[in-house]
Parts: structure tokens; C-alpha cells; sequence
């Protein structure tokens, strides 16, 4: 069917949006042809598509040859109601986190298995944090991550605990131990790592709740820090108090 659609009287925006889902959490790169396989278009087709994406910023294409969601989608993305309010409402809670510890703050939430970084501060210590704004990275190895994990449903954290991949040393990759760990986070209300993502960095982090002190976890807010021995309380309160600040702003706003 050359020149044409692979489904007939398919419209331009049809096309474009089937491009655009070819990429999921298991394809995040892709060739061009496997964008036209995974979103059933003819070869012709998808590179015209591809082509135009990629000129106006919504793809981008790496000097191997694949595609990638560009980054006009991630600001689009950003300006979803509930995104930008919550990050609109943290801001604040955020500079005034980061002005008291000088550390890195983040604020992220759930993104099916991943953890999706919404914002974030760079402290002044040279401490290696891999995280930005709109990259994602796994629950189970980050502090923001644990605490979005162990308030998530059932379903989502068993399909987490038996998948667990090693990215450091000293990345829990036991079903078990990760499992006892969100339980007590889900009792303490805060979680820890200690170099689980990145070597040299440790994290503690918080939920952020819908409104009550009880509501739906929404999001979660982070620190990390070269080491917790002596900090992890001071951390953690300071987090607790941000956090329930937010949840205020949020009620009030009724976001």
C-alpha cells in the first residue's frame, strides 16, 4: 500500500497520535522501523510522520538513528491540571526545603513502574544525583520511588517485587526485604536508601497526600545527601512538615 495508510481512511492526526503510542515504558527508543511496525503504518508513511515530529520537537532522533520522545511533550505534559498545580503549590515548600539544607530536593510521582521526577533543586554539595526534571527511574532503587511504591495498589508492587534489577551494590533486589521495608515505610511515613541508585548518594523521602492526613498519596517528596548517620531525623521532620504544607495548599485549592 505504498504512499497510503496501513488502515484505510485513517486520518493525519490518527497517524501522528499511533506514532506517538508506539513508545511505552519497554520502548523508549526506536528504530524507524519498528515505530512503522509498532504503530501499523507503511515504512513511507511513518518516515514522513517521524520527520515532521521530530522537526516540531516532539521526537527527537539520536545520532544512531533512533527516536525518542522529545521534550515539547514533556512540557505538554506539564501543563495537565493536576501536574501543574501540584508542582505550582510545592514550588515554595520546595526553595524553602532547599534553602534550609542546601541539598538536592525532588519532588516526583508515579508513573506506572517508574517514578517520574516533576521538579527538582541542585544542592550545593557535589553529591551524584542522575535524577531531572522529566527523566524517570526505578521505584525500588530511590528514596521518592519507595515512598510512591509502598502507597501504591497491590498489582503495581507485585509486578515491582518480581522484577527487582541491581543498579548498585547496594540495590535491594530481594522480594522480601523490599517488602518489609515499604511496610515499615508505610508505618514510619518516610523512606530511606543509602547508595541503591547512585554511589555516594543516600535520600530520604516523603508523602504527599490528597488534602488529609489520610487522603491518597499523590506525590512524593525527596533530599538526598552524601550520608544519613547523623541527618536522617532532622531530614525526615523537615520533609514531614513540607509535605503536609503541600497537602494543606492542595486542600485549599482543591486540587
Amino acid at each position: 500500500m505504498a504512499g497510503g495508510t496501513a488502515r484505510q481512511g485513517e486520518s493525519v492526526i490518527s497517524r501522528v497520535l499511533a506514532v506517538l503510542g508506539a513508545f511505552d515504558e519497554q520502548h523508549r527508543t526506536l528504530t524507524l522501523t519498528e515505530l512503522a511496525e509498532r504503530a501499523d503504518l507503511p515504512l513511507s508513511t511513518a518516515y514522513r510522520q517521524v520527520n515532521e515530529l521530530v522537526d516540531g520537537g516532539a521526537l527527537t532522533r539520536s545520532s544512531g538513528g533512533t527516536y525518542a520522545i522529545g521534550r515539547m511533550i514533556w512540557d505538554l505534559g506539564l501543563l495537565a491540571p493536576v501536574q501543574t498545580g501540584l508542582r505550582q503549590v510545592a514550588s515554595p515548600f520546595l526553595h524553602d526545603l532547599y534553602g534550609a539544607t542546601l541539598a538536592t530536593v525532588h519532588l516526583a510521582v508515579r508513573e506506572g513502574q517508574e517514578v517520574l521526577y516533576l521538579d527538582r533543586l541542585s544542592g550545593h554539595t557535589s553529591v551524584p544525583v542522575v535524577s531531572k526534571v522529566g527523566s524517570r527511574l526505578p521505584l525500588h532503587a530511590t528514596g521518592v520511588g519507595k515512598v510512591l511504591l509502598a502507597h501504591s495498589p497491590p498489582e503495581v508492587r507485585t509486578s515491582v517485587l518480581s522484577s527487582l534489577a541491581r543498579i548498585t551494590p547496594y540495590t535491594i533486589t530481594q522480594p522480601r526485604q523490599l517488602s518489609d521495608q515499604l511496610a515499615r515505610i508505610r508505618r514510619d511515613g518516610y523512606a530511606t536508601t543509602v547508595e541503591e541508585m547512585t554511589l555516594g548518594a543516600c535520600s530520604v523521602a516523603v508523602p504527599i497526600r490528597q488534602g488529609t492526613p489520610d487522603g491518597e498519596v499523590v506525590a512524593a517528596l525527596g533530599i538526598v545527601v552524601p550520608d544519613l548517620k547523623r541527618d536522617r531525623p532532622r531530614l525526615s521532620t523537615a520533609l514531614m512538615v513540607a509535605a503536609q504544607g503541600i497537602s494543606r495548599s492542595l486542600r485549599a485549592l482543591d486540587l
